[in-house]
């Protein structure tokens, strides 16, 4: 055993630009899942520990219908002796010093001791309750202060829906652990009657924390005691359900980005086997020698194994630390889409995870076992004497190539009856596209043979000799080339459909925006959440806006988020006009009859995600928590949107405004007379609102250019993460065409001394090199459209609940053919160069 270690750690050594290679693609594999679940963890855990932080010690809440609650519901529950109970306001708003966005938090100090204690707000701090309840005044987190360059007595500018107001920093929080630091860095702490002014919520609380007894009879009672003190359309709910809901909420996301990061993994392993196969067929000869001296197949097969740990080990570890530093990146991109798309996040630092770590380090050893575990047993299972001859493996392989493709059309067929019998499983969908890779790898090698041998013609035309050779060369050579281009076949086809299915979403998102903004202006206030804005206009700017001359008619829009029978829904409420059908284009229903039912009493239409994600449709009652109470509400149809994956329930206002006490806007649309110039309408509209409210005043072309690059930066991460695939793939090719030319140096040496010039070698390797990728190209064209066809009409459906239209670009497929071609020579130069310098007389030495 002594002797097969040292003479598997000199064949490392001996290779070293070979083994770093695979080293390289193995770590990359392992960075991006890291980088992916470390980003994934961080953002998830900057929101617990927020919502922790503002939580306190609560186990119950209780809140309003359309996520405000009277204050009056807070007295009525003292008065019914329900203690310990605090009020609370929250929201967000945006510092202008250090560009930060702060939760802010309003709390009664004489009521929140027993709830949040690390605030220091309770009895024996030495904080100033008169000046805390009365003025506009602040607390902070100590460490954020100094690192913004804050101190005591400091005013600060807080930006709140396009309002700024000045608030007075009159202490400092000290956080007693590294947990209650991270938690407490982005936070803002008032009082809550300063709260309901910043936020413009004048006797309206966000919710009620509560902390009954721990359990038993006792909890029961005080929880029993709180729903008879509980008014119409306030809820008792458990202080975790906004922890499990958001958490529900990034669900489809959060696995989207995980099973793409898996892939630059997948391609990866294709590149160990490579490297471990040439492994085995560089070393045909000692090992012969070994097992006919008494070598065991199992330490020949311990051996191999052994060496793809090593490689998988040393690869998963530099894997590991590129995971971090990529996450570092990534998590504010990620962030950043989140609060595009879901709520606000702010991830002050990377959560760096033991699990994920742990994950991430089994991913990368265990593929790289897996992927060897073919040329392992290939080099046990051979007798001695096939062993010793290179001929046998390759045309085996030949061989048995139409019958790996046949177990691939198999493989695939699985994939495709797993789509069948399941629904809407996203688990299942990534199944089904696991299998069609795999399947597709199987069939790769045999129709690079038909391939190769299809165009030797075409190359001896074009190129002679050496065309035919390159042509052949491929062929010959199956084992190394079969598998490389299977890896940038899989990796370019990934490629494709991930860029179609982009480019599908972007189509029909666009004539979406085409569709559904008819007015000439829109106006809303700032907001944290592009996609999901509550913001809301203040009332004074809303007249006056209305009251513009030039301005031939208006509706609003009201955004709330409340509590229906389904789950967590979004609300919207619109002014219906005669061109709102045409706006709202359903998907099932009648809309003369849906929108005359949603006009004159308690009805709604489900956005298609809506309708999806809760199987809900035409002719249900949707139950929503109402001012009201809970109240029944029918559904009149189904329509296309494409403005949130969560799905939305939308009603008409009159209704809104008969069940809820909330008189807000959101937004605002306006249609300009004819005589009116777009332009000098919003013009006069920004004049007359001034100094008022910094509200969004758009055109109908500037708001949907403002979708469509919030839109493209939502496709960033998925952008990196294919780059990061390819480039797998390129060091797999590159490996490959290393490991042929140390094989093939008696070869290209004995075509040297037969008259062969070095420019007619590197010619000829770097033809076959290029016909590599562009087989690589060419199979990876229908592969990517069934993988697009897969993403756009399974997953994308399973996971978002959209219907797209599929658009397959021509600029998409011929990039990507170049890509595979381009990827392919790139890769051969330098093997390519190496071989054309190597002197014959060396090459065949020993011959």
């Amino acid at each position: 055993m002594t002797l097969l270690h040292r003479s598997s750690r000199r064949y490392l050594t001996r290779h070293p630009w070979l083994m770093g290679l695979s080293v390289l693609g193995v770590a990359i594999g392992v960075a991006v899942v890291v980088a992916i679940d470390l980003a994934n963890t961080s953002a998830s855990r900057a929101f617990e520990l927020s919502a922790e932080t503002v939580t306190g010690a609560a186990t119950h809440q209780v809140v309003g219908a359309g996520g405000t609650l009277d204050d009056d519901v807070y007295r009525r529950l003292r008065a019914a002796g329900i203690r310990p109970s605090a009020p609370i306001v929250e929201g967000y708003g945006s510092l202008e010093r250090g560009d930060r966005t702060f939760q802010i938090v309003g709390i009664d100090p004489l009521a929140d001791a027993p709830f949040r204690p690390y605030l220091g707000t309770g009895p024996g701090s030495d904080l100033d309750l008169g000046t805390f309840m009365t003025d506009d005044v602040a607390l902070m987190s100590a460490p954020t202060a100094e690192a913004i360059g804050l101190s005591s007595g400091d005013t600060l500018r807080v930006g709140i829906e396009g309002t700024t107001h000045p608030v007075v920093l009159s202490g400092l929080i000290s956080p007693q652990n590294e947990r209650t630091r991270r938690a407490v860095a982005n936070l803002l702490v008032v009082d809550v009657s300063t709260a309901q002014r910043l936020f413009d919520q004048s006797g309206r609380l966000s919710r009620i924390d509560l902390l009954p007894p721990s359990a038993g009879s006792a909890q029961q009672a005080y929880l029993r005691r709180v729903r008879e003190s509980l008014p119409d359309g306030a809820q008792l709910r458990r202080s975790d359900t906004r922890t499990e809901t958001v958490a529900q909420m990034t669900k489809a996301f959060d696995l989207n980005l995980t099973a793409l990061s898996l892939l630059a993994l997948i391609v990866g392993a294709f590149l160990i086997y490579n490297t471990m196969t040439f492994s085995v067929v560089q070393r045909r000869a000692l090992i012969g020698r070994l097992r006919a001296l008494g070598v065991t197949r199992g330490e020949v097969f311990r051996l191999v194994l052994g060496e793809a740990a090593v490689l998988g080990v040393v690869g998963s570890g530099i894997g590991l630390l590129l995971g971090i530093v990529l996450a570092s990146g990534l998590v504010q991109l990620l962030a950043q889409t989140i609060n595009d798309l879901y709520f606000v996040v702010e991830v002050s630092e990377l959560s760096v995870s033991a699990w994920t770590l742990t994950k991430g380090a089994l991913l990368g050893v265990g593929t790289t076992l897996v992927a060897a575990l073919p040329p392992a047993q290939e080099a046990t299972a051979a007798s001695v004497s096939t062993v010793l001859r290179r001929s046998t493996r390759e045309s085996t392989l030949r061989r048995r190539a139409p019958w790996w493709a046949g177990f691939g059309l198999l493989v695939a067929a699985a994939g495709s009856l797993l789509l069948l019998v399941t629904e809407q499983s996203i688990w299942a969908g990534y199944g089904a596209l696991f299998c069609l890779l795999v399947g597709a790898a199987f069939m790769i090698p045999w129709a690079v043979v038909g391939l190769s041998n299809g165009v030797r013609p075409l190359l001896g035309r074009a190129a002679g000799v050496i065309g035919r050779m390159a042509a052949r060369g491929v062929v010959t050579n199956l084992s190394r080339t079969g598998v490389a281009i299977a890896a940038l076949t899989i990796a370019i086809a990934s490629t494709v459909g991930v860029g179609v299915m982009i480019d599908s979403f972007r189509g029909t998102v666009t004539s979406w925006l085409e569709q559904s903004l008819q007015a000439d202006v829109y106006v809303q206030p700032p907001s944290l959440v592009f996609r999901r804005s509550t913001a809301t206009i203040d009332s004074t700017v809303a007249r006056r806006l209305r009251n513009v001359e030039g301005v031939e008619g208006a509706y609003s829009v009201r955004r709330v988020t409340v509590r229906a029978s389904v789950g967590r829904t979004d609300l919207v409420a619109v002014e219906p006009g005669p061109e709102t059908a045409d706006i709202y284009q359903l998907k099932a229903g009648t809309p003369e009859t849906a929108w005359e039912a949603v006009r004159s009493g308690p009805s709604v239409l489900v956005s298609e995600p809506y309708s999806y994600r809760y199987d809900v449709g035409v002719g249900d009652t949707l139950r929503l928590q109402t001012d009201r109470g809970q109240q029944p509400f029918a559904v009149e149809g189904v329509y296309y949107d494409y403005g949130s994956d969560l799905g939305v329930a939308l009603m008409s206002r009159s209704t809104y405004e008969q069940f809820y006490e909330d008189r807000g806007v959101s937004g605002l649309a306006f249609a300009a007379a004819d005589t009116t110039s777009v332009d000098a309408l919003i013009s006069d509209m920004r004049a007359s609102v001034a100094g008022l409210q910094d509200v969004l005043i758009r055109s109908n072309r500037a708001l949907r250019e403002t979708s469509m690059r919030v839109f493209d930066r939502t496709f960033t991460i998925t952008t990196v993460l294919r780059l990061l695939a390819i480039a797998v793939a390129f060091i797999g090719v590159l490996t490959a065409l290393m490991a042929l030319a140390l094989e093939r140096r008696r070869e290209m040496g004995v075509l040297r001394a037969t008259g062969m010039t070095p420019p007619q070698v590197g010619g000829y390797l770097t033809l076959q090199s290029s016909l590599m990728g562009a087989i690589a190209g060419l199979l990876s064209l229908p592969l990517g459209y069934v993988l697009a066809y897969v993403l756009v009409f399974v997953i994308n459906k399973r996971s978002f609940g959209w219907t797209l239209q599929l658009t397959v670009p021509t600029d998409v497929l011929v990039q990507s053919l170049v890509l595979a071609v381009v990827a392919a020579f790139l890769a051969g130069l330098y093997p390519t160069w190496r071989m054309a310098r190597s002197n014959p007389a060396v090459a065949l030495q020993g011959d």
